[in-house]
């Protein structure tokens, strides 16, 4: 069950939602998670106020305010070649389905044990069912 957040500047709901789209189809295609397992928060960042910051040239890399950020958290157990494919996979839908250049897809994972999860009621449901 992954979570993602996503945040883009001056995003429209088109570009958030074809974005969103990009993360969860890459995340069924790359790691295999159920098509229905969809939990996102999609904001776009006005830019009114300069809290969207960046190196524009980390790690050589060429960013530009068209950057968008991508959170997923999720179960540990993937393997690093599982991540790759999904990084890439990420990159390629977000230009086929929103116009981002891949340079400007910045991802990160954060993974977790069953435990740390609750989907409601007060319960923390993997670990209750011992997935």
């Amino acid at each position: 069950m992954p979570f993602v957040r996503i945040d883009a500047l001056r995003a429209d709901e088109k570009r958030l939602e074809a974005l969103g789209r990009a993360v969860h189809d890459a995340l069924v295609d790359a790691i295999g998670i159920p098509k229905d397992d969809l939990f996102q928060v999609l904001t776009s960042q006005d830019g009114t106020q300069r809290l969207f910051r960046y190196d524009g040239h980390y790690l050589g890399v060429h960013r530009d305010d068209d950057l968008v950020f991508v959170a997923i958290t999720m179960r540990s157990g993937r393997t690093a070649a599982q991540k790759q494919a999904l990084y890439r996979r990420i990159a390629d839908l977000a230009e086929e389905y929103a116009g981002t250049e891949p340079r400007n897809v910045f991802v990160t994972i954060t993974e977790n044990e069953p435990l740390d999860w609750s989907f409601g009621n007060g319960v923390a449901q993997y670990a209750e069912a011992g997935l």
